[in-house]
């Protein structure tokens, strides 16, 4: 009985050690990511969007720099526990605006939790946050990226509002839901030719069944299957590191991450069958600011082919297509550097024009 009590005391010991090592370096990480550089910005707080409490993080390295809003994809799915280790990238030449967008990551709100999304929802919560961070920034207009969904939100928000902008730069880029299923769909049936399991998969899943889940886990295995995976190239980070580093993020902000997550992707469900339709980009080809997309040449989650056609429509004051070889839709994460050095081209090709 002793010798048990002792090995559950050394066992007990050790663990109480890592414990101690592990949260000892997670302050020193945190500490080193939550410095607000000379003459830039780190600060993060929630602001009051059409009745809903959202969280946004504003870091910069030069309070003069331009400012650039970041959308996330999804819709309703943050990336705010890792999403600082690329954008901080840009950190030089922008000060870099992070949003959970309504009701997800840090914005979730029970008192909103069971609020329908839509079209009209998101783009007020879009215009309402840039009014707040050109009043906040003392900025006449600012910069929006957009990724995957964010791409179709942030383009729908510049064609809507022009005068609040300098550019759109959009990346895996999405430019009609409907189209961009079918084209998957098409492809699908070409890779699965003579593979059996495949086509169990591609049975499972069809172009009709945005707002289905096991539909969609089998969309994404299949794309996985034939090479064409969102991380086909895995990170260029490390993750471990990212989110223990995060210094946004205590240990009960991830708790309530992963315990909202379902509850918050819920008032999405009806805009996955309707309202992401509703955003299509077809026939809206005016932009009134410089449009930029950065895409990968093997994205299918956002049809590649589709980005090229839409952007040859385009008509803008300046437009540059930029495409990264091999790369698939998780570009900002897979290779981020190369991300990172478009976008700095990007900046210098906006400040040129001045």
């Amino acid at each position: 009985m002793k010798s048990v009590l002792q090995i559950g005391k050394k066992i007990l010991l050790v663990l109480m050690i890592i414990a101690v090592i592990i949260a000892g370096t997670r302050s020193i990480g945190m500490g080193m990511n939550i410095r607000t550089p000379k003459n830039g910005i780190n600060v993060s707080f929630y602001v009051d969007i059409n009745g809903s409490n959202q969280w946004i993080n504003i870091y910069g390295k030069d309070i003069d720099n331009p400012v650039l809003l970041y959308l996330h994809g999804g819709p309703g799915s943050a990336t705010s526990p890792i999403d600082y280790s690329f954008t901080r990238k840009w950190s030089d030449v922008y000060t870099v605006v992070t949003w959970d967008q309504r009701n997800v990551g840090k914005s979730f709100d029970k008192k909103n939790a069971a609020d329908k999304i839509t079209k009209d929802i998101m783009m007020a919560d879009g215009k309402a946050m840039t009014e707040f961070l050109l009043d906040y920034m003392k900025k006449e207009k600012i910069t929006l990226l957009g990724h995957s969904w964010g791409s179709m939100f942030g383009a729908n928000l510049v064609l809507e509002y022009p005068q609040y902008y300098d550019a759109f730069i959009g990346t895996g880029q999405c430019v009609d839901i409907a189209e961009n299923e079918e084209r998957l769909y098409e492809e699908a049936k070409k890779w699965t030719e003579g593979d059996e399991e495949g086509k169990v998969l591609l049975s499972k899943w069809s172009p009709d069944k945005c707002d289905d889940t096991q539909a969609l886990l089998a969309r994404s295995e299949i794309m996985n299957r034939y090479g064409y995976g969102m991380m086909k190239d895995g990170r260029d980070y490390n993750i471990v590191a990212t989110i223990l580093f995060n210094p946004n993020y205590l240990v009960k902000d991830y708790i309530s991450y992963v315990k909202n997550i379902e509850t918050s992707m819920e008032p999405y469900m009806d805009f996955f069958a309707h309202g992401l339709y509703e955003c299509s980009l077809l026939g809206k080809y005016d932009y009134k600011v410089p449009y930029y997309n950065i895409n990968g040449d093997m994205d299918y989650q956002t049809n590649y082919e589709m980005a090229c056609e839409y952007f040859e429509k385009v008509n803008a004051p300046d437009k540059k297509m930029y495409v990264m070889k091999g790369g698939t839709h998780g570009l900002l994460e897979s290779r981020s550097e190369e991300f990172s050095g478009y976008v700095h081209d990007i900046a210098k090709r906006m400040a040129s024009m001045k």
